[in-house]
């Protein structure tokens, strides 16, 4: 196997490769960007016209998609996937990667589509190259670009893999973006109905990518879901620009929007929510969510509310949890 297809262990190690242009056996090109960023370009004759972006490791500590992401750029080096897309392959946080934290100083994962400009953290700087890598990536018109930005929301989920697709105005999802969310074994997918600052939300409104930050399955000590498994077999389809199956999902694809974000005001914050609670546990009206200084409280209000991402070990000024609801 070509050494750049050990991105992984190069990254977590700190080196340069000794070369930084390397192709695989039928052809392609594997090209080192930088810490944690490999292009590849497929082989002569084999390009169709896509332009997909792969990341995973935003968080530094949220392991399955560090490994999905690794086991698929293994696959393309040993020429077991043969891209018919352009790739751009980042391991996103490699500072957080290497101590297995969340953070090491800001949420990398709120400092895209500018956020970073006037910032001097090692984070801020990340994120400026991360968008001057994809800039150049995306830089020839008249392709199609997706995004995929892998994420796991380190606890259980009632619903284990869902999609979050950034607000863009006067745009709704492609049927046939839900198709692949489904081939991927994706559950439940959440609408935002405002900006952000996700890298996900980077690619979509700066680039027009059909973009999603993808929430993995947790998978418990010597165990691995099968859905893990499902979601590489699809990304497997994607670089090699399979045209996806039209067979019937697993189940349905449930649908979500936002209704409130649960903020971080003081140190004081405490979440009022049991410490296991699950993705997509439903709230009756009136639960006591969280409570912060000043006698602030945040209680339930909406019919069908679920919770989403409960942390408390946020940044002040940050979300600690998210209420959605059905969509429509």
């Amino acid at each position: 196997m070509p050494t750049l297809g050990r991105l992984l262990e190069l990254t977590i190690a700190g080196q340069v490769p000794a070369e930084g242009e390397q192709f695989t056996a039928d052809g392609a090109r594997l090209r080192w960007l930088g810490e944690g960023a490999l292009e590849v370009t497929p082989a002569n004759g084999l390009d169709s016209g896509l332009d997909l972006v792969l990341s995973a490791g935003v968080h530094g500590c949220e392991v399955i998609p560090i490994e999905l992401l690794d086991r698929l750029i293994q696959a393309v080096a040993c020429n077991e996937i043969r891209p018919r897309a352009r790739l751009l392959l980042l391991f996103c946080n490699p500072p957080a990667m290497r101590q297995g934290v969340r953070r090491v100083r800001e949420d990398l994962n709120r400092l895209f589509c500018g956020k970073h400009k006037g910032g001097l953290s090692d984070e801020t700087r990340r994120a400026a190259q991360i968008e001057a890598w994809v800039a150049q990536f995306f830089r020839e018109p008249g392709r199609r670009r997706w995004h995929y930005d892998l994420h796991s929301a380190m606890c259980a989920s009632k619903l284990p893999q869902f999609a979050v697709s950034p607000w863009m105005p006067d745009r709704e999802v492609s049927p046939d973006s839900l198709l692949r969310l489904r081939q991927a074994a994706v559950d439940a997918l959440l609408v935002q109905e405002k900006p952000s600052a996700t890298f996900s939300a980077y690619t979509a409104t700066y680039h027009g990518a059909e973009a999603f930050t993808l929430e993995m399955a947790e998978a418990a000590e010597g165990a691995w879901p099968d859905c893990l498994d499902t979601f590489l077999q699809a990304a497997r389809h994607w670089i090699q620009a399979d045209a996806p199956e039209r067979v019937q999902p697993r189940r349905p694809l449930k649908t979500f929007r936002l209704a409130r974000e649960v903020i971080k005001h003081s140190e004081k914050f405490v979440l009022r929510l049991p410490a296991d609670i699950e993705n997509f546990t439903e709230l009756p009206l009136g639960t006591l969510l969280a409570e912060d200084e000043g006698g602030v409280r945040w209680v339930v209000e909406e019919r069908d509310a679920r919770i989403l991402f409960p942390l408390a070990d946020v940044a002040i000024g940050e979300r600690a949890g998210l209420i959605v609801v059905p969509f429509g």
